[in-house]
C-alpha cells in the first residue's frame, strides 16, 4: 500500500448499484488501491451508482474493534437471495474476528460488511460465492438523489424529460460544480439543469418549442389536460430550493448564431431531439421568400423545416468550441442503428477531445450513446475548414435516417415494441 503525503492510502472497495450497466464495467465490486478515504468521500458526494464503500479492517489492535466501540455486520449478496437465517448463520460464522465492542442493531459507532459475489450469470449460480469481501463501510453514495429528484414527483415535465439517474450521470461527466454557467440548447422541460444545479452550477437554455418554454399547451401527465400557469423550467428548480442558481431560458432555433462570439460556458449538457418523440425542426423555409406577420404576435409561429441530425451535431460542435471555456465540458446523446455503429460514426471537431463514448442500448437495433468530449484549444480560422479535408470531421448523414430505422426495426416486430428501455431523449 502506498501513501500520499500525510494521507493514509489503503485499498479500497467500491459497491456498485446495479443497473445502467451500459456505463461501467458489469462487476458490481471495484478494489482501488492508493486512494485515501478523503478521496472515497469526495467520490462518495457525487457518484449516484455507488452504494456503501469498505475499507479492508486490518488484523490485531484494529481501533475500530477495540473495547468501549459499537458495532453492526450486515451481509450484501450480488446474484443470489438469502434466507434471513443464512445471514445470520454467516454472521456468527465470524466469531473469529477479534470484535471486543458491543453490537448494536440500531445506532452502531461502526458498520462493517460482508460481501458476496456469485457471478453475474442468473441463470448459473454457483453453490458457493466466487469472491467474498469483508470491511468497514465509509460511505454511501447519492443514491437518494434519485428518488428526491424522481420525474414523477417534478413539478413541471415533458414527453421526453430525461430521468433523475441520467440526469445526474450526464452532470457528473460535465463536472458541474459550483459557480459553473451551464447551458443546454435542446433545454426541454429542464431536467439536465436541474440536476446541474444541485452540484452548484448556474443553468440557462434555449429551446425553438415556444409553448415548452412557457409552460403552455397540452400537459404530459394522465388525468390533466392543460398545463397550469406555473408550470415552468424556474418553478422546477423553486421545487428543489434551486431557483437562485436559475439564469434564464429562452425560445431560441439551436441552429441561428444568437450569443456574442465568446467563451461564455463552463458546460454544455443537453438531449438532443432525435425526431422521435420530437421533431428536428429549425426555423426558415426552402421557399424564396417568407412572408412576415404584419405587426407581433405573441402566438407566431415561425415557419420552420427539416434539421437534419448529421446538421444538429455539426453545429452543436462548433457552437460548443467557440463558446466553452478551455477545459469546458460538452455531453451529449447521440443515437445510432446498431447493425451499421462503428467508432468513426461519432461527431468530432479539432477543438473538441473524445473523452468517453457510453453506449444505452434502446432495442434489438437502436441504441444511444452518451459522448463527453473536452474543449482542448480555442477555434481557428483553419478549424472551420478541417470539415471539408479531413474525413474524421465530415457528418456521418447516416444519423440522418436514424426515425425511419427506428420504426423500421418496430414494424419488422408485427407492430410489436421490443425497446428494453423507453427513449426518454428525444
Amino acid at each position: 500500500m502506498a501513501a500520499s503525503g500525510s494521507k493514509s492510502c489503503l485499498q479500497y472497495l467500491f459497491h456498485l448499484a446495479h443497473d445502467h450497466l451500459d456505463f461501467r464495467l458489469p462487476s458490481p465490486f471495484w478494489c482501488l488501491d492508493c486512494l485515501s478515504e478523503e478521496d472515497v468521500c469526495t467520490v462518495m458526494a457525487r457518484s449516484v451508482c455507488d452504494i456503501p464503500v469498505k475499507l479492508p479492517t486490518r488484523q490485531n489492535g484494529d481501533p475500530y474493534m477495540q473495547k468501549g466501540s459499537s458495532y453492526r455486520i450486515n451481509v450484501y449478496t450480488f446474484n443470489k437471495t438469502l434466507l434471513f437465517e443464512d445471514r445470520i448463520k454467516k454472521i456468527d460464522a465470524m466469531d473469529y474476528l477479534p470484535f471486543e465492542g458491543n453490537v448494536s442493531l440500531k445506532n452502531p459507532q461502526h458498520i462493517f460488511c460482508l460481501l458476496e459475489d456469485y457471478g453475474t450469470d442468473p441463470n448459473n449460480i454457483p453453490e458457493h460465492p466466487n469472491y467474498i469481501y469483508f470491511g468497514r463501510w465509509i460511505a454511501d453514495g447519492q443514491r437518494e438523489l434519485i428518488r428526491s429528484y424522481s420525474v414523477k414527483n417534478r413539478h413541471f415535465i415533458g414527453n421526453t424529460s430525461m430521468d433523475a439517474g441520467l440526469s445526474f450521470i450526464m452532470a457528473n461527466h460535465a463536472m458541474a460544480k459550483d459557480s459553473d454557467l451551464v447551458f443546454d440548447p435542446f433545454v426541454g422541460t429542464g431536467s439536465l439543469l436541474v440536476a446541474c444545479s444541485h452540484f452548484g452550477a448556474y443553468v440557462c437554455g434555449t429551446d425553438i418549442d415556444y409553448n415548452t418554454i412557457h409552460g403552455k399547451g397540452r400537459s404530459s401527465r394522465k388525468n390533466q389536460k392543460w398545463r397550469g400557469p406555473d408550470e415552468n423550467i424556474r418553478a422546477n428548480l423553486r421545487q428543489y430550493g434551486k431557483e437562485d442558481m436559475y439564469v434564464d431560458v429562452m425560445v431560441s432555433d439551436a441552429s441561428k448564431p444568437v450569443w456574442r462570439n465568446a467563451a461564455l460556458f463552463d458546460a454544455i449538457i443537453t438531449d438532443p431531439p432525435y425526431g422521435i418523440r420530437e421533431s428536428t425542426r429549425r426555423t426558415g423555409s426552402h421557399k424564396d421568400t417568407i412572408k412576415s406577420p404584419d405587426g407581433y404576435a405573441e402566438s407566431h409561429v415561425p415557419v420552420s423545416q427539416a434539421y437534419h441530425l448529421s446538421d444538429i451535431f455539426t453545429d452543436l460542435l462548433s457552437f460548443s468550441a467557440h463558446h466553452l471555456v478551455l477545459g469546458g465540458r460538452l455531453v451529449y446523446w447521440l443515437p445510432v442503428h446498431r447493425p451499421e455503429y462503428c467508432e468513426e460514426m461519432v461527431p468530432l471537431h479539432p477543438c473538441l477531445l473524445l473523452i468517453s463514448n457510453c453506449e444505452q442500448t434502446l432495442s434489438s437495433h437502436t441504441s444511444r450513446r452518451l459522448i463527453t468530449m473536452e474543449k482542448i484549444k480555442e477555434p481557428e480560422e483553419l478549424d472551420s475548414l478541417a470539415h471539408l479535408s479531413d474525413p474524421r470531421f465530415i457528418p456521418y448523414q447516416g444519423h440522418n435516417a436514424f426515425r425511419e430505422r427506428y420504426f423500421s426495426g418496430l414494424n419488422k416486430r408485427s407492430g410489436k415494441d421490443d425497446t428494453k428501455s423507453d427513449v426518454s431523449g428525444k
